[in-house]
């Protein structure tokens, strides 16, 4: 009996080590006090993370091919930001300890269903005919969403560039989710293997015409908190006008897509070339040091 005793104490007090092991093991957020509050997920603790980044984009559009949406719902990058590889000019952004790295702010779309799809304007016969059948109903609400197309790692930053208005200040690989009951779940324009890659920045762009060239800019800066402080950019404003875009996949789902992912390509006008999309981003931008963070 005696031995069945110790051996359940050993699975037990095995079991217990394992256990807090694993709490120990596991990533998790940091609860900062007063203005730090905000950098709770960043992997400040992580040793490749040198700054936190927390950036809230409230206003803006989004610009595909011949559609345009405005930025309605804020949407936040966050993460910790590594130093900057010299062979590449960038530093990584390493995913926060709890959230996504860019939040999935659904944007509502002008006008519905009807602002996305005219039937009347698409020239091929047997395409537009289809488009008038499944669109003309009053399923009309549809939400566009910007999504990350890749890992947080694949987020490349030089703040430099954004805080002295040149150059690229964020590289950016993502896709667009449109969703509405009749396009299902699995409409995408760009996807993991063919995203929409934007370059942002705060300076000028450089794009291919029609499209001309429009500026960002840095904001007005500001050192707000305690110890070496949080930089923060009031009223920056990333642009993008360079870029190009895939077709939709997925839309309608499985056997469906064959004919809504014809009809949305036509309708939006995708896949569209570098020089017929723009993404304007404008908001705020803060940025610590991982060492401030931690010690708040």
């Amino acid at each position: 009996m005696r031995r069945k005793v110790k051996s359940a104490r050993a699975v037990c007090a095995a079991t217990a080590l394992v256990a807090l092991g694993a709490l120990f093991a596991a990533p998790a957020a940091l609860a900062h006090s007063g203005e730090y509050a905000e950098f709770d997920n960043c992997p400040s603790t992580n040793p490749s993370v040198i700054t936190c980044l927390h950036a809230t984009s409230s206003g803006g559009e989004f610009v595909l091919g011949n559609k345009k949406v405005p930025l309605v719902n804020p949407v936040t990058l966050q993460g910790g930001v590594t130093a900057v590889d010299p062979a590449t000019g960038f530093a990584k952004l390493v995913a926060p300890t709890s959230g996504e790295a860019l939040t999935k702010a659904a944007q509502p779309v002008p006008g519905g269903l009807s602002g996305l799809v005219n039937c009347k304007e698409i020239s091929l016969g047997w395409l537009r005919a289809s488009c008038e059948v499944i669109f003309e109903n009053g399923l009309t609400g549809v939400n566009s969403t910007v999504e990350l197309a890749k890992p947080a790692s694949e987020v490349k930053v030089n703040l430099l560039n954004i805080l002295f208005q040149r150059e690229v200040g964020i590289q950016l690989p993502v896709k667009v989710h449109l969703e509405n009951p009749l396009l299902g779940s699995s409409c995408y324009i760009g996807s993991s293997s063919s995203p929409i890659n934007l370059s942002l920045t705060t300076g000028k762009t450089a794009p291919p015409l029609p499209n001309e060239s429009i500026s960002g800019s840095k904001g007005t800066v500001e050192i707000k908190g305690e110890g070496e402080g949080i930089l923060r950019l009031n009223g920056n404003k990333l642009v993008d006008n360079a870029w190009s875009a895939p077709g939709a996949t997925g839309c309608g789902g499985f056997l469906v897509e064959y004919i809504l992912n014809p009809i949305i390509n036509a309708s939006v006008g995708v896949p569209s070339a570098a020089g017929h999309n723009t993404a304007i981003l404008t908001g705020v931008a803060d940025e610590s040091p991982a060492s401030t963070v931690n010690a708040h």
